[in-house]
């Protein structure tokens, strides 16, 4: 029926085994073609023709390995069935904090599937299962029974150490975890109740039986924002202790460059080369210079090469793709590479000698990049300087800093000048530019916080930000040129459902995204540029950047959206990302003429799209850590604010009330639906608004409101407002159809 030579996994099967058996795609396809029911294992031998006893004795552990992970299920009768074939889906669970759950299938296709609470008692958040259809409920949802747990997703968690009658628990800090984790006697690790803790679970839940754990860590007693970072670190499953090996990996690294190091690379020590970040930065990946050449300029991007002491498969590797990337708390870093390197040797600190691999460019005039190249390098940072600093020299005029940089500041006005040669292309390319506002804490004596003020970007930071974009694009257009698998920055363009729902939104305000389908980035943009001026703009960004996918880390090019690039990767931050790292031994690979060969070039692909799919998840971890501990924070300062009044601008738009935005403050808290007690409101998603049945009053997105902080509870990060001004009696003019009136635009 089929032969196991077929196999295009079999050479990759022959490398890890001595005698290698179908790999579990093959099995799976040969399922699917030549079986329409369960089969015996000793038909699937058969049909792969493997007579010999070894083979097939490797066969049945491939066998069991697929059927632990869900890939396959064995009957009662010992026959091996395909899931999709026996109405059976596998996901991972997704729960609720009020005890129900949904499973989320792993094939993009399906529907979730409800998990009733019944259903939930036997597993936790996170989990990988097996479940059947059984019907739908009441609101129409297709709903499930778990046939089988895969994979648990909690083995530790993070919590308040509670006593009730003499029987000790914990309950855990995240919220979709909502059953207690008991702790038997003499499990308690030396914890008293009321403290925060980190159990490791003994026995997971069954239909019948609560979930245990023993105590393995004591955080923390009482929540400050040092514990709180502790916290969410645990919670979200960031690593942050450094195991052994890698500590004496790092230990090893030398902390300084000698001659043999620098071999034949290129010598830039003398060039005038510069980092410049944000003034509490300890790495420096990047340093930059630029000069006049021609009819435009030479730009070189010097980038850290932390490759050159993170080989492969080292302990120092392995735990950098562990982490996937740094992680930025405030007042704290957890580094994706030890301090010994990534402040260190592979920091581009200033006045010393540090190892990198640079980009060299020619951008036109008109700020395209029309020749690069790639090549390792010795540099010797001439400055350290602040975002700060050069918009000092450069925008403010400030006499004393430009003094002080007087030998620097002819390359720092060119820099400038390419800068706005660069942004301009940018603009002509179509690249969309949001203008999100970001916030910086401030802390004052005792590390409370004194104020939350909002993050001025300026030239500075974006002379370095278009600097890193040339440089990632044309790292990706080496890899197209060159026909290389490679790891690429990927942003597709969004889906045509939520383009309909944009398009109809537009409508409704005067504006369109033209007549392109699917429409360009550019269209994204000069929507965006009309905007610019309105009273709603706030709300035509948000519901414009809600409209856009996640960009993600594939072996598959299919260029980045939202900066109009048909090639784009990351190559500049191998401090503190590791798919950076890849890309620079990828880069390093082709100048050195290392090509992969043609017959593994798919499996090549593979490893890229496991590093790809880790990296993006890891990514979406830190993004998640960061953002619960600044709301964390926001909570616990708006609890000294209790019971005064702000005036605010509406953020956000459901069925169950507004969001409202603090002004000055930037703080988000929400006016609950029954607070709006004048009229019975509805939603309206399209609009983005709720309406009132009687008065017809309108709640919008943007709309001003003043309102009062009611109730603040930083367990569940919870900020509710009452409503003391609605829009209206806060100046909001509409037309008769309830949309702004052209007075506010």
């Amino acid at each position: 029926m089929a032969r196991f030579e077929e196999d295009p996994q079999q050479e990759q099967e022959a490398e890890r085994y001595e005698r290698p058996i179908p790999s579990r795609e093959y099995i799976l396809d040969f399922l699917r073609e030549h079986t329409n029911a369960p089969v015996s294992e000793e038909y699937v031998a058969d049909g792969l023709e493997l007579e010999d006893e070894e083979q097939r004795t490797a066969l049945n552990r491939r066998l069991r390995a697929m059927e632990r992970d869900g890939q396959l299920i064995r009957t009662r009768r010992n026959l091996y069935g395909l899931p999709e074939r026996m109405d059976l889906v596998r996901g991972k669970v997704t729960a609720h904090p009020d005890g129900f759950g949904f499973l989320v299938p792993e094939e993009k296709d399906q529907k979730d599937l409800f998990l009733s609470p019944r259903e939930m008692r036997q597993v936790m958040h996170g989990d990988k299962v097996v479940a059947r259809l059984v019907g739908f409920d009441k609101r129409g949802r297709p709903e499930g029974a778990i046939v089988r747990i895969v994979e648990r997703g909690q083995h530790k968690i993070v919590g308040r150490l509670d006593e009730e009658d003499g029987i000790n628990f914990v309950v855990p800090d995240e919220k979709r975890l909502n059953q207690n984790i008991l702790v038997p006697p003499g499990e308690e690790g030396g914890a008293q109740p009321g403290e925060i803790v980190t159990l490791e679970i003994i026995h997971h839940p069954t239909q019948k039986k609560q979930p245990t754990g023993r105590v393995i860590e004591i955080v923390g007693e009482h929540l400050t924002p040092e514990v709180e970072v502790e916290i969410v670190m645990r919670k979200h499953g960031i690593p942050h202790a450094w195991p052994d090996e890698v500590l004496a990996a790092a230990e090893k690294v030398p902390q300084s460059v000698a001659p043999e190091d620098i071999g034949d690379r290129e010598d830039l020590r003398a060039l005038p080369l510069v980092t410049i970040d944000g003034a509490d930065a300890r790495d420096f990946d990047d340093a930059v210079f630029a000069e006049r050449a021609g009819d435009g300029y030479r730009l070189i991007v010097a980038i850290a090469d932390v490759s050159s002491y993170v080989t492969p498969n080292s302990h120092l590797d392995k735990e950098g793709y562990h982490r996937g990337n740094s992680t930025y708390f405030p007042q704290r870093v957890v580094p994706m590479l030890p301090e010994a390197l990534s402040n260190g040797i592979c920091s581009l600190n200033p006045g010393v000698d540090r190892l990198t691999l640079a980009c060299e460019m020619h951008v036109t005039s008109d700020g395209q990049v029309d020749q690069y190249r790639f090549f390792e390098a010795v540099m010797h940072s001439h400055a350290r300087l602040t975002y700060h600093q050069v918009a000092a020299m450069m925008e403010d005029g400030d006499e004393s800093v430009r003094e002080e940089y007087s030998h620097l500041l002819g390359q720092l006005e060119v820099l400038y000048e390419l800068y706005r040669t660069l942004h301009a292309a940018r603009v002509e390319r179509g690249a969309i530019e949001f203008e999100g506002l970001e916030t910086q804490i401030v802390f004052g004596e005792n590390n409370q916080i004194e104020m939350i003020v909002p993050y001025e970007r300026r030239d500075a930071h974006r002379l370095i930000e278009e600097c890193m974009l040339a440089a990632n694009e044309s790292a990706a257009r080496l890899f197209a040129e060159k026909e290389e698998p490679a790891l690429f920055r990927v942003h597709e363009p969004p889906a045509e459902e939520k383009l309909e729902n944009l398009r109809d939104f537009l409508k409704t305000i005067g504006l369109d995204l033209g007549a392109e389908d699917p429409p360009s980035p550019k269209s994204f943009g000069q929507v965006l540029n009309q905007a610019r001026e309105r009273r709603d703009a706030h709300l035509i960004e948000t519901v414009m950047l809600r409209t856009m996918k996640q960009a993600q880390y594939r072996p598959d090019n299919h260029g980045h959206f939202g900066l109009a690039y048909d090639h784009y990767t990351h190559f500049t931050s191998p401090i503190r990302r590791y798919p950076d790292l890849v890309v620079h031994r990828r880069i390093k690979d082709i100048v050195a003429g290392r090509r992969v060969k043609e017959a593994k070039k798919e499996a090549f692909k593979a490893n890229l799209a496991e590093i790809g799919e880790h990296t993006s998840v890891t990514e979406r971890r830190s993004e998640l850590a960061e953002r619960e501990t600044v709301d964390w924070l926001k909570c616990q300062y708006m609890q000294d604010h209790l019971g005064e009044e702000y005036d605010a601008v509406i953020a956000g738009v459901t069925g169950f009330g507004v969001f409202a935005e603090l002004t000055g403050v930037y703080v988000e808290g929400l006016v609950h639906i029954t607070n709006l007690e004048d009229d019975y409101y509805h939603f309206d998603p399209v609009h983005h608004l709720l309406r009132g049945e009687r008065t017809g009053r309108i709640y919008q997105l943007g709309d001003p409101l003043r309102v009062k902080v009611t109730r603040v509870d930083v367990d569940d990060l919870k900020i509710d407002l009452g409503l003391v001004k609605s829009p209206a009696e806060m100046g909001a003019h509409r037309d008769e159809e309830g949309e702004p009136s052209a007075a506010d635009e």
